[in-house]
């Protein structure tokens, strides 16, 4: 690798990282970015090291979020449980059935997501749980199962899919939503980044030097999110939830 190959997917990690921590969404910066610089590389090693890179940068904002933010731990514990196994059988299907089919889905799911946000000005300003705790329970790892399964087989939007839905159903504001998106996203990175080095998709060398850099960016984000609070975290997600729009619709339809 030349020292601009370096600097370029450095860069990329660390402002991936940022991104992430706030809202989710890192994957559209990081990935770009491996397949810019790594144009002959298999795609699995390129995901393999996205994965890798995400999935410390995700620890370190938990850790960060964790200091500040009251979540119900035992609850959450569950719900990464199920986004651990359902990522990986979201994997085992990519192998069986292609995802092209949801290429063309997806945009117009964001959309409404978008809308959806948008028309509820109040939407995730105000951290107010609505239900009792075994139905959170439930509801969180249903949540789970659902958006880790998608991480596994496809992935796009994963950590949007994750608040909007905590935010939705279950009453958390965004910044709780977040918190909460970042220990079910790094579940669910984990078994998509067993897979990819069981198979041999990590570059390891890579993934140490990247992972460096999207904690740094990750923590930056993560003190952002909880220096500015929900309505920050608020704005930040349709402006990722909109760029995922432009992303996955230019992916499928071009």
């Amino acid at each position: 690798m030349t020292g601009l190959e370096w600097l370029v997917i450095t860069f990329a990690s660390g402002l991936a990282g940022l991104i992430d921590a706030i809202v989710g969404g890192g994957g559209l910066i990081m990935v770009p970015a491996l397949f810019a610089t790594f144009p002959n590389a298999h795609p699995a090693t390129l995901f393999g090291v996205n994965k890798g890179t995400s999935m410390w940068g995700t620890a370190a904002a938990s850790w960060h979020y964790t200091r500040h933010v009251k979540l119900p731990w035992r609850t959450v514990a569950y719900a990464m449980l199920s986004a651990c196994m359902a990522s990986v059988v979201g994997a085992w299907m990519v192998t069986q059935v292609p995802p092209e089919s949801l290429r063309k889905i997806l945009p117009v799911v964001l959309v409404l997501v978008l809308v959806y946000t948008l028309l509820k000005k109040d939407l995730g300003r105000e951290h107010a749980p609505r239900l009792s705790a075994t139905q959170e329970r439930a509801w969180m790892m249903g949540i789970a199962a659902v958006v880790g399964g998608y991480d596994g087989f496809f992935g796009p939007g994963t950590g949007s899919f994750f608040v909007i839905l905590l935010v939705r159903v279950l009453g958390y504001d965004f910044l709780h939503a977040s918190a909460t998106a970042k220990l079910l996203n790094w579940a669910s990175n984990f078994s998509a980044l067993m897979l990819f080095a069981y198979q041999g998709h990590i570059w390891w060398h890579v993934v140490i030097w990247t992972a460096l850099a999207n904690v740094a960016g990750s923590l930056v984000g993560s003190r952002l999110a909880l220096r500015h609070g929900a309505g920050f975290v608020r704005g930040v997600f349709v402006l990722v939830v909109l760029a995922l729009v432009l992303k996955t619709a230019a992916d499928a339809y071009s």
